[in-house]
């Protein structure tokens, strides 16, 4: 039997950032996609999704043409193919978890990689495959495949496990020492449209950035500092100035993030008003929290939490907040009297 334990994530400074090649703060938390497999005598894996009561027959050879949107197991089986890691024995697969779906945890890249894991540990025996090989094939599967608006935040941090800084331009990361205090994750039980709303946000901020460039073709963003967004602004159409503002802002704000969190004493009243800052871009310019969410996390604030944002792609899903050990009571209360589906703590995990 083969036994796979896939997190969930949670992007804590540099949402809707990836995708333009700048620094991200994720880590990984202690609910999970869990995959259980059994050998059996078959040429396809009999996969059963128990919290869903549906089960499929996928073979172990697929067409890639005709592979549907979304569809990750075969766009992982095929994505491994071509990296020599073919399927010579059948499985029944059971797969179920304790991560809320489509709710900005990241519930499908945790999938993803949890369906990596289990081919490479079946059928790579030997081969010497390292979390970041995983990650890179996630992002393939799940990214790339699909030509997803999405970037690698997810696959990378769920792969490699912890807290982290991702600099998405380099593909590379670095642990962080620091911490975040106690954290509680608030399960708004709004469904949420993470394409549609990845797409404007991605679409926006790059034409605003191209306006910019048309007017300084030497403008680098990842070299930008707070001063540009001012400088530039008259360059941008009025439409897109709330996506140029989040671009340069929120880099500044995760760069000021990374330092704290870089020292293992790191102060988490610093980190809350950074945290609320970001979230007044998201929720402002880049328009991705709904008014029910905007006021759970009010009322989270209003009882005594540190810092609360969105996370994910956002329009819907889960919130993080940051809160003293002694006022999670407190702060629980009033967020499930706001009308929240649930709340729970979370622990960041490795």
């Amino acid at each position: 039997m083969i036994e796979i334990k896939s997190p969930g994530r949670i992007c804590f400074f540099g949402d809707h950032q990836d995708y333009l090649g700048l620094p991200v703060i994720s880590g990984t938390i202690d609910r999970y996609i869990y995959i259980k497999a059994t050998k059996i005598e078959s040429s396809f894996f009999e996969v059963i999704l128990i919290d869903f009561n549906e089960s499929l027959k996928i073979e172990f050879k697929n067409d890639p043409k005709k592979i549907s949107t979304s569809d990750y197991f075969r766009a992982g089986l095929y994505v491994l193919e071509k990296n020599g890691i073919i399927p010579n024995q059948g499985y029944k697969i059971e797969i179920n978890g304790d991560l809320p779906i489509n709710a900005g945890l990241s519930s499908s890249s945790s999938l993803v990689v949890g369906w990596i894991k289990f081919l490479v540990k079946a059928f790579a025996v030997g081969r010497k495959i390292d979390n970041l090989q995983i990650a890179k094939w996630a992002v393939e599967t799940e990214v790339d495949f699909f030509n997803q608006a999405g970037g690698i935040m997810d696959q990378y941090t769920i792969s490699i496990g912890g807290l982290m800084m991702i600099d998405t331009s380099k593909k590379t990361y670095e642990k962080l020492e620091g911490s975040l205090g106690r954290l509680l994750v608030i399960d708004s039980g709004e469904s949420k449209n993470t394409q549609g709303v990845l797409s404007k946000a991605k679409v926006n901020a790059k034409e605003a950035i191209k306006h910019v460039k048309r007017s300084n073709k030497d403008f680098d963003l990842i070299k930008s500092k707070k001063t540009d967004y001012k400088k530039y602004l008259n360059e941008i159409p009025i439409n897109l100035r709330g996506y140029w503002e989040s671009t340069i802002l929120n880099y500044e704000i995760t760069k000021s993030a990374i330092k704290i969190l870089a020292r293992v004493n790191s102060s988490t009243s610093e980190l809350g008003e950074l945290m609320n800052s970001h979230q007044y871009l998201l929720k402002n310019n880049i328009k991705n929290t709904p008014i029910k969410l905007s006021n759970q996390m009010d009322e989270a604030l209003n009882a005594g939490a540190i810092g609360a944002k969105i996370v994910g792609s956002g329009g819907g899903g889960c919130m993080v907040v940051m809160v003293d050990e002694k006022n999670i009571s407190k702060v629980k209360k009033a967020i499930l009297s706001s009308g929240a589906k649930d709340v729970f703590e979370v622990n960041i995990t490795n």
